[in-house]
C-alpha cells in the first residue's frame, strides 16, 4: 500500500518521532497528541485493522504495545494509560492500517471514557445470543 501514511512512515518516506522499532514494529509520537507522550504503535506489515491482521502479526504488535505501554507511562511519570485500537470508520478509524494508540493519562487531565447506558429489558440476552451465534459459526470454521 504505497499511499498507506504509516507505511509511508515505516520506510522513512514520511518523517516520525521514532519511539521504538524492531523487525515486526514501529513506534511513534502521534503528531496530535491526546496528553504529551501519546505514541502510536504500528505493524511493518499493512493490514487494514483487527479484522484482517493475520494472527501472528497481531501478537507481535500486542507484545510490542506492552514494553511500549510500560515505557510511556514510566517515561511521561504518568498514572496510567489508555489502550485504543479503532476499527473502521464508525469506531473513530481514520487510517486503515492496524495500530495501537498508547495514551498517557494523568489525574485530572480532563480526559473522559465514554457514557455507560443500560440494557433495555430482554437485550442483554438477546445481543448475547446473537453474538454467541456469529462465534459459534466462527469457531465451527477453525
Amino acid at each position: 500500500m504505497t499511499s498507506c501514511i504509516f507505511c509511508q512512515i515505516v520506510k522513512r518516506e514520511i518523517p516520525s518521532t521514532k519511539i521504538y522499532e524492531d523487525k515486526d514494529t514501529y513506534a511513534f509520537l502521534d503528531i496530535n497528541p491526546v496528553n504529551p507522550g501519546h505514541t502510536l504503535v504500528v505493524s511493518k506489515t499493512c493490514s487494514r485493522n483487527i479484522f484482517d491482521i493475520e494472527e501472528h502479526d497481531l501478537a507481535k504488535l500486542i507484545s510490542a504495545v506492552k514494553k511500549i505501554a510500560l515505557a510511556v507511562k514510566e517515561g511521561t511519570g504518568a498514572g496510567g494509560v489508555n489502550i485504543q485500537l479503532n476499527n473502521e470508520s464508525s469506531a473513530g478509524q481514520v487510517v486503515f492500517h492496524t495500530h495501537f494508540h498508547i495514551v498517557p493519562r494523568f489525574d485530572n487531565d480532563g480526559l473522559h471514557l465514554w457514557p455507560g447506558r443500560k440494557y433495555q429489558p430482554t437485550q442483554a440476552d438477546s445481543i448475547r445470543n446473537k453474538i454467541s451465534s456469529v462465534l459459534n459459526l466462527t469457531l465451527l470454521k477453525d
